[in-house]
């Protein structure tokens, strides 16, 4: 017998030590490059004012570690208030959004569905063409939903990219589940809650991770449709302590902001630190769901 050798593809074989370098040096410069950034808002956050002035606004390492700022942060009241606000904001949005894109990805995904495909034609419709500012501000005002928290997630409560994802994984579950639960005598219902839902739990994480962003990253939706400031979300907080570069809106331990002799860019930085912490807290409990359910649900479309 002849000695058959099947050459293995290319891109089967072990890298060699120059490609496993490179693949290296690339990964540290892209961590360095996320890294270095956050550091400096959290090393800034708690330096020294004195410290701070003198490196022209931000501090790689802190003299002295100190909680200055987040104490004017929330000695005066605003930013707690902002941070439940959006605390709530974001809990009952990702909430209802899920509920609203599960049930209606599920109808779209059945097949024989009446309505189902103009339904589905409309929502891609509104994904290529989506409302602008001007339309959307003039239909949030009419239903009465301008300076109320409403007006912050019933707007967006539907995403249609996390539409079609999700349509997409509960197209790819087995036909035959579903047949042989209507054999049972089961319902709609009750096949979405006892075989669809125990079965989606990595699209799910991702979808609601993607809402949760969304509503909790938002700024713009507070400062167009929220005119009382005691309402407003973090975010919008945040960017006019960011954009202004000054605090003369924010209250601090019942002073403004010159009134109080600190560096406005370490409650900058602490306003931004506070921003971004429940996000990665939140994270690393479904990263391991994220792949699997981005992946799974934008196969089929």
């Amino acid at each position: 017998m002849s000695d058959v050798r099947t050459e293995r593809p290319a891109w089967m074989e072990k890298p060699k030590p120059l490609t496993q370098g490179a693949k290296g040096i690339g990964l540290a410069v892209t961590v360095l490059v996320v890294v270095i950034p956050l550091w400096v808002v959290i090393a800034t956050s708690f330096a020294p004012d004195t410290q701070v002035a003198a490196n022209g606004g931000y501090a790689i390492w802190p003299q002295e570690w100190t909680l200055r700022a987040y104490d004017l942060v929330f000695s005066g009241g605003q930013i707690t208030r902002a941070l439940v606000v959006s605390a709530l904001v974001t809990l009952v949005g990702t909430l209802l959004s899920l509920v609203c894109t599960i049930t209606l990805a599920y109808a779209l995904a059945r097949p024989g569905v009446v309505g189902g495909k103009p339904v589905m034609l409309g929502i891609l419709f509104t994904f290529l063409f989506p409302a602008g500012m001007i339309p959307s501000f003039l239909v949030v005002n009419s239903l009465g939903l301008r300076n109320t928290y409403t007006a912050l997630f019933l707007p967006v409560l539907v995403s249609a990219f996390n539409l079609v994802v999700m349509r997409g994984f509960f197209q790819g579950i087995p036909a035959e589940l579903f047949e042989s639960a209507k054999l049972d005598g089961a319902g709609e219902l009750r096949i979405l809650c006892t075989i669809v839902l125990p079965l989606s739990k990595a699209v799910i994480a991702v979808v609601g991770l993607f809402y949760a962003v969304g509503y909790w990253n938002d700024f713009f939706r507070g400062l167009l449709y929220l005119d009382d400031q005691s309402m407003w979300p973090v975010q919008t907080w945040m960017r006019t302590y960011v954009v202004q570069a000054q605090n003369q809106l924010i209250q601090v331990g019942g002073a403004t902001s010159e009134q109080v002799d600190f560096a406005p860019q370490t409650v900058n930085m602490a306003v931004v630190v506070l921003a971004t912490i429940p996000i990665l807290i939140v994270y690393p409990f479904i990263q391991r769901y994220f792949t699997k359910g981005v992946l799974t649900g934008a196969i089929k479309s």
